[in-house]
């Protein structure tokens, strides 16, 4: 088992655990919760060894092998069924000491080699690792690709294939849905619930924990709670926990009312003295059972358009896309006031597609959409958070959609979305992914739409956050357009499903449990339906493939610097963390070198942030 005892950890000078513990037994599956920032990446860094602790002790069993998700990518010219099989690091250091006994002519060795291969199943690894890929959304084509030719989000997925091959005795995932579509999910929520080991996850998608949890690790007040059950159980058992809480201390507080009482009128009676300092030193002996202190619960709402129509719009025989290339075809569709609709399909079926043609982002190919001369659009893009200018001001943000707005009615705006006080004037570059996701979603709120299309609004936000976007949603009085991996805001905000398969735009009848079966059969029909693939021109494929990477040539070099310093700047950066983590650097004789310190390490992570948005560029350009 995994036992954590008396675990202290601080980061930056701020205690994220004191005197902490958590026990995991095999075959155990924690979901790990928390707020932002409360310390659930650091403490799988401190399990996988990677981050020294200030105190306790962490104890594995010797022959537990622990298996993690990365978050990074180096081999990006790896094909990518090589380098998922790579995270298996006993397997390839078996392949290669065969090779090298097979140079030698060492049978016994070479006997002994392929043993050990046997017993790791290894010559079924390929298959093995292409079902995993298959799982998460990668075609069969997509297995041969370099890793350098994926989108950031499906990198991540890479790292997720890899460490689901091989995952040990304990895996550790964290944030593992966050790059998935929902087919995706609902394939990795059945291969968890068949791992045999324990696993660790953080994750935001409270469905996600109720199909995979066993039980819940909920970090609080530097310390770790654990309740039996999924996400549902916990937030009954801990509203029990609450209330006890606080019984205990409305009944504490009145017997100390009533001492404290006593002990005023008698402390300076020589008769009742021996009585009164009996009391006192009871008072100074009491252990006190704190209030309840709840973090302040998050409600905001989007106001609607003052005019509307109907219908606000309708699309006959539509095809969407882009340049020749059809995407979706034959969209019949109407959207009335009020109307609640999500749409399902895997990822690259074509839904932001559609949406990006709903609101004139991109062309229609083909066919009729007409708008009501009143529509209003509200639209949250995929990638919104990104498209923020990170040096303006959430204030600004608005000013330059409002430029006649005055300052204060924009402060009480943003008020309604927590940005509050100097936060309206910071700039946003030090924000959190959770706090600029709320300036993005003020902002939609901010045109008073009467229709509001939303492409994965989640992304970023916490499990409070996601229950309040739900709440506003549900309670916004215009029509909804939603594009989302999270099944609670899907079932919490949407009256009628479409789905996206195989280009073509149909209604779904049935519920997300229903989707879920259907997905399930279409994955099966595939698998059972024998391949008929044309023969392969390889003189031609190789001519191709030269050509392409000539074409791409100078965006990969860009891609491969912009690499290199994040790598540079990320090792600095490090350094930096782990050596302000010192509580020496915070006594007097050091107050010098650590101001410096945290200067740099401000302008490493502003640096980090724009080379990451290039990259990201680069990369949109390479897929082009």
């Amino acid at each position: 088992m995994l036992q954590i005892t008396q675990l202290d950890l601080q980061r930056s000078g701020k205690p994220l655990f004191e005197k902490a513990q958590l026990t995991l037994h095999s075959g155990q599956r924690f979901a790990l919760i928390g707020n932002n920032g409360c310390g659930k990446s650091s403490l799988f860094q401190v399990i996988l060894q990677q981050l020294d602790i200030d105190g306790g002790e962490v104890l594995l069993p010797d022959r537990w092998k622990v298996a993690h998700m990365a978050q990074d990518i180096q081999s990006l010219d790896r094909p990518a069924v090589d380098y998922v099989i790579d995270g298996f690091t006993e397997l390839r250091a078996t392949e290669r000491a065969l090779a090298e006994a097979e140079q030698h002519n060492d049978h016994t060795l070479i006997v002994k080699l392929h043993e050990k291969l046997d017993a790791m199943s290894a010559y079924t690894i390929n298959h093995r690792a292409e079902s995993i890929l298959q799982g998460l959304g990668f075609s069969a084509s997509d297995n041969h690709r370099a890793v350098g030719e994926f989108s950031g989000g499906w990198r991540i997925r890479l790292n997720l294939a890899r460490a689901l091959l091989n995952p040990g005795d304990l895996l550790l995932l964290d944030e593992p849905t966050n790059h998935l579509d929902v087919e995706a999910i609902f394939w990795l929520e059945q291969w968890i619930k068949q791992f045999s080991g324990s696993l660790i996850l953080i994750s935001h998608d409270r469905d996600f924990i109720d199909q995979t949890a066993s039980h819940i690790a909920h970090i609080e007040s530097h310390q770790i709670n654990t309740y039996k059950g999924s996400y549902s159980d916990f937030e009954r058992q801990r509203a029990e926990k609450l209330n006890q809480q606080q019984a205990q201390h409305d009944k504490q507080q009145a017997q100390i009312k009533h001492m404290q009482s006593y002990i005023d009128r008698f402390k300076a009676k020589a008769t009742k003295a021996k009585q009164a300092q009996s009391r006192i030193k009871a008072l100074e002996r009491m252990q006190l059972v704190a209030a309840v202190k709840l973090p302040s619960e998050y409600h905001f709402d989007i106001p609607l358009a003052e005019k509307t129509g109907s219908p606000l719009i309708r699309c006959e025989n539509l095809n969407v896309g882009y340049g020749d290339t059809t995407i979706v075809s034959q969209i019949n569709f109407t959207l009335e006031p009020g109307m609640r609709v999500g749409l399902l399909g895997e990822n690259g079926a074509g839904k932001s597609t559609l949406l990006k043609s709903l609101v004139g982002e991109i062309p229609v190919l083909s066919g009729e959409k007409l708008d009501h001369k009143f529509l209003s659009i509200g639209y949250f893009a995929q990638h919104q958070i990104e498209a923020l200018d990170y040096d303006a001001s959430p204030i600004l943000h608005i000013q330059r959609i409002a430029p006649k707005a005055s300052e204060q009615s924009i402060r009480d705006f943003l008020g309604r979305f927590l940005i509050k006080g100097d936060m309206a004037t910071d700039t946003i570059r030090h924000f959190s992914g959770g706090e600029k996701a709320r300036l993005a979603l003020a902002l939609v709120a901010w045109h008073k739409p009467n229709l509001l299309i939303l492409d994965e609004p989640t992304n970023h936000l916490d499990i409070n956050m996601r229950e309040a976007l739900a709440e506003a949603i549900s309670t916004f009085e215009g029509a909804v357009v939603l594009v989302s991996h999270d099944r609670y805001l899907l079932r919490h905000c949407v009256d009628e499903l479409y789905r996206i398969h195989d280009g073509m735009f149909t209604e779904f009848s049935g519920d997300l449990a229903d989707y879920q079966k259907a997905v399930a059969k279409d994955a099966k029909a595939l698998a059972d339906k024998p391949s008929a693939q044309a023969p392969v021109d390889k003189k031609q494929a190789r001519v191709d493939a030269a050509k392409a990477r000539q074409a791409t040539a100078p965006i990969r070099k860009r891609i491969k610097h912009i690499e290199k310093d994040l790598d540079k700047h990320q090792a600095r950066l490090n350094t930096i963390l782990e050596k302000i983590s010192q509580p020496e650097m915070y006594e007097d004789a050091n107050k010098a070198e650590l101001k410096t310190l945290l200067a740099e390490e401000i302008e490493l992570k502003t640096a980090i942030e724009t080379l990451e948005e290039s990259w990201m560029e680069e990369q949109e350009k390479l897929q082009d």
